[in-house]
């Protein structure tokens, strides 16, 4: 609409029109811009109705909601896993607790079928621990470390929805802002024409009033009723740009965010409830080991054979004595020479000694009931051929002692090659080391092996006059240490000395002294054709190595070789390239992998 005054004729249509309308719209009490009319536009909200259909308040809780709930789920799980770590340490130091202590009566108990059980028992048990490890570490890598992850991703990804939102949010309100203050700028210009109009009709129904004054106040008022008319079109823009926006921000922005809020929260109920799936997978996972573990347990309670453990016990503790016969009756009435009985267990091993005289005391006792020798085996207080022991059982400690003794030699054998092979290559070599530095340790090692020999063929004395192999003097011993070459040949005094005790315990006597001569034998015997050593493993040539003496070989760095023989303490190490060349290199020059299951296998770097 655009008002023309031209002449003071027109004012009644101007009055009429633009007076009649202002006072329409103030008789209904609703502002002149509600009475625009405009195709296509719609009524703008209010800004509290905008407040009222805002859900990001909501959803920003129910978000945050959703990560507490997956971070205490990860703090569970964490707890969870403490928790099978602490159960799989106790099981393993309960086990560790019971486990037979080496070279102790602990040790030799174990060899019944009961006590062996309980041991198979426990090496199940430390197996079973280590399945609970591995739930601790399954759980800590496939929940525990992939949720903490995902966590940090979904805060990042809510913070960035929500900021969008926020801006998107931000935008309308600015919008809505605009228009409100084109809305009021149009009201105030319409009224400043209304007013601008009564001052024009004022001054021209004034006849005292110029015609200049007429004039002034008529354009004044046509002035502002353009500016109405301005105002009116920015109004009309700005409502029709505030509707796209709206628009555009209820249908388009803010239903995007909210989709992209829902898919993500959706993720987060899916993982979580994989996670929990996975929770359930891993100890699944283990039953079947756990299975077999108890399995195991179970086998080895149904191999309890208690007749074999009495058998052992018998074997263990029988002595070997004949029951003793009956007791004869002695008459003191009569003055005459008694007897005892041949089969007595007291005169059992008296042979060759003078009967008791009429009025003596019997020293004859039953040896098993003896409560002094009882004492003196509980404080290990025997003698060192373990004479107070019962024939049987002081045939398996002479036995066992002498096989303790062939492990020491062989043990100080071993020390003495290597110090000779590491000599050998001083004297090849004296750069690497001075030869006569390993000469006192060799005199030692041989007066230890010296010893340790005639210790064994004193033991195999005793043990051959138990087993009654004892042979005649000057005869050729039928047992003999025949594993070692002795240094000097030495006699052994078999202990065949009266034993008895005060008490008549068990005795022995000999009455003369028979040698045990050990014919020499030569040790290099046992390494003649020897076959091959087998390979034990690879190493790598870590610097170039020129093998110019004798026994030595050439290596070049990077060279992969087999390893024969490891280093024995002597700083070299055998090793072989093919079937022809093979030979020793210093062990610092090379990296060795040895086989694990090679005895004492060990990596020298």
């Amino acid at each position: 609409m655009h008002v023309s005054i031209n002449s003071f004729a027109n004012k009644n249509r101007i009055h009429g029109g633009w007076k009649g309308r202002l006072r329409k719209a103030t008789a209904l009490s609703v502002s002149p811009a509600e009475m625009v009319s405009l195709p296509g536009a719609v009524r703008a909200p209010c800004l509290c109705c905008l407040k009222g259909k805002d859900q990001f308040d909501n959803l920003e809780k129910h978000t945050q909601w959703g990560i507490d709930v997956l971070e205490k789920y990860i703090k569970f799980v964490k707890e969870r896993t403490e928790i099978e770590l602490s159960y799989a340490k106790q099981l393993r130091n309960l086990s560790k607790k019971y486990q037979p202590k080496k070279n102790s009566k602990e040790e030799e108990e174990y060899r019944y079928t009961s006590t062996r059980a309980f041991l198979a028992t426990l090496n199940e048990m430390n197996d079973y621990a280590g399945q609970h490890e591995v739930i601790s570490e399954n759980m800590t890598s496939l929940i525990t470390g992939e949720l903490t992850r995902y966590v940090q991703e979904l805060k990042q990804e809510r913070k960035s929805h929500f900021h969008d939102g926020r801006k998107a949010q931000q935008h309308i309100e600015t919008c809505w802002k605009q228009l409100e203050a084109s809305k009021r700028r149009f009201e105030r210009d319409c009224k400043e024409a209304d007013r601008a109009q009564q001052y024009f009709e004022k001054m021209d129904a004034d006849i005292n009033v110029t015609k200049a004054d007429v004039e002034k106040a008529r354009q004044q008022a046509q002035l502002r009723h353009q500016m109405a008319e301005d105002s009116k079109a920015e109004y009309s823009s700005t409502l029709q740009k505030f509707n796209s926006e709206q628009h555009e921000h209820y249908y388009t922005h803010i239903p995007n965010i909210f989709q992209k809020i829902q898919e993500m929260e959706e993720r987060r109920i899916v993982r979580i409830g994989e996670s929990m799936k996975t929770f359930a997978e891993v100890d699944r996972q283990v039953i079947p080991i756990i299975g077999k573990c108890l399995d195991e347990i179970t086998k080895a309670a149904e191999s309890v054979d208690h007749k074999n453990d009495s058998q052992m016990v018998i074997e263990a503790f029988k002595s070997g004595f004949e029951p003793p016969g009956d007791v004869e009756f002695e008459d003191f009435t009569q003055p005459m020479k008694r007897t005892v009985s041949e089969t007595s267990l007291s005169n059992s091993r008296g042979d060759g000694k003078a009967e008791p005289k009429f009025g003596s005391k019997s020293k004859g006792k039953l040896w098993p009931f003896i409560k002094k020798n009882k004492l003196s085996l509980k404080l290990g207080a025997g003698p060192e051929d373990f004479s107070n022991l019962p024939p049987e059982q002081r045939r398996k400690k002479l036995q066992q002692k002498v096989d303790e003794l062939n492990k020491d030699i062989q043990k100080e054998l071993d020390q003495r090659d290597a110090l000779t092979k590491m000599k050998d290559v001083y004297i090849k070599n004296p750069q690497m080391g001075d030869a006569a530095s390993v000469d006192h340790r060799l005199a030692e090692l041989a007066q230890n092996i010296e010893k340790l020999r005639l210790e064994v063929q004193k033991f195999e004395g005793w043990l051959a006059e138990v087993e009654g192999r004892l042979p005649a003097r000057g005869e050729q011993p039928r047992r003999q240490s025949g594993m070692y070459e002795p240094q000097h040949p030495a006699a052994v005094n078999s202990c065949a000395q009266d034993r008895e005790s005060p008490d008549g315990s068990y005795t022995e006597e000999q009455s003369q002294e028979t040698e045990m001569k050990v014919p020499a034998t030569d040790f290099d015997d046992e390494f003649d054709d020897e076959e091959p050593l087998p390979t034990i493993g690879t190493c790598k040539a870590l610097y170039t190595f020129e093998g110019q003496n004798e026994g030595t070989i050439s290596v070049a760095e990077g060279e992969m070789l087999y390893v024969i023989e490891e280093d024995k303490g002597d700083g070299w190490t055998r090793i072989r390239r093919n079937e022809d060349e093979e030979g020793y290199v210093p062990t610092s020059y090379v990296e060795v992998y040895l086989d694990k299951n090679a005895k004492g296998a060990m990596t020298y770097i």
